[in-house]
């Protein structure tokens, strides 16, 4: 990558942590789908875990004081269970498979029954969620969405203990998602170190900037921005996939 390139990425690493420190997500779908324009798909991967570790790591020390340790632990325990399977699978999708599903995971968590109330302090409920979600990472990248439906749907939590009890089940998720790409999978990636320090310090950065924004927001305009901005980036990215396959056959066809 060229200097100026390095440099446009580490200004987005900056907006995307900032904007996942205002709402939890959206920061990593819209760093994910750059750098799977950017890198093939094992190496785009292992960045966006490493930089995903810190951003997540990070907010989460920074809202420590109210994290949920119970659902933390319950989704720990299914991360592991999904990474013993999936490195028997070894799946890697390609580019549009992984866009594509990026893009439909926050319509399909919307299609879940109104009068269904998760409920983060729920044992079989925790495994579920985190089972589907760890699945959807290896495969997406980001889970975002369908983790968010988990604890705002509940209503138990204020934005500080969803953005913290969230943060801290992104750490484990991405760390699973960085052993399966770095090291489980054929298609092992290789990473410049310094490109994945510069990640590290852009995610913080831009995570500490966002904690006085979040502070003054209420309740109400966290859920509504929140919303609004998952369906503009998810909408996108089911577009491009479209894009990418029709593209690709044209090519093929030649």
């Amino acid at each position: 990558m060229t200097p100026l390139m390095i440099a446009a990425l580490a200004a987005l690493m900056v907006a995307t942590a900032f904007l996942s420190g205002l709402f939890g997500m959206a920061g990593g779908m819209i760093l994910i789908g750059v750098l799977l324009m950017l890198m093939p798909l094992p190496t785009a991967m292992v960045l966006h875990a490493i930089t995903q570790m810190a951003s997540n790591g990070w907010r989460a020390f920074l809202w420590r004081a109210h994290i949920r340790w119970r659902p933390v632990f319950v989704y720990l325990l299914a991360c592991a269970i999904v990474l013993s399977i999936w490195s028997l699978i070894r799946y890697v999708p390609d580019k549009p498979v992984a866009l594509l599903l990026l893009g439909i995971t926050p319509f399909m968590a919307r299609l879940l029954p109104k009068d269904f109330k998760p409920n983060p302090e729920s044992v079989w409920q925790g495994v579920i969620y985190g089972s589907i979600c760890m699945a959807l990472m290896l495969t997406t990248g980001v889970i975002g969405p369908l983790l968010d439906t988990y604890f705002l749907g509940s209503g138990q939590m204020d934005r500080r203990g969803v953005i913290a009890t969230k943060a801290t089940c992104q750490v484990f998720s991405h760390f699973t998602k960085l052993i399966y790409f770095g090291g489980i999978v054929s298609q092992a990636a290789t990473l410049n170190p310094w490109l994945a320090l510069i990640g590290i310090a852009c995610s913080m950065l831009g995570t500490t900037a966002s904690r006085r924004v979040l502070e003054a927001m209420s309740d109400q305009q966290f859920r509504r921005w929140a919303n609004r901005l998952i369906t503009t980036v998810a909408s996108y990215y089911i577009l491009y996939a479209g894009w990418l396959w029709i593209a690709k056959s044209a090519v093929a066809s030649f």
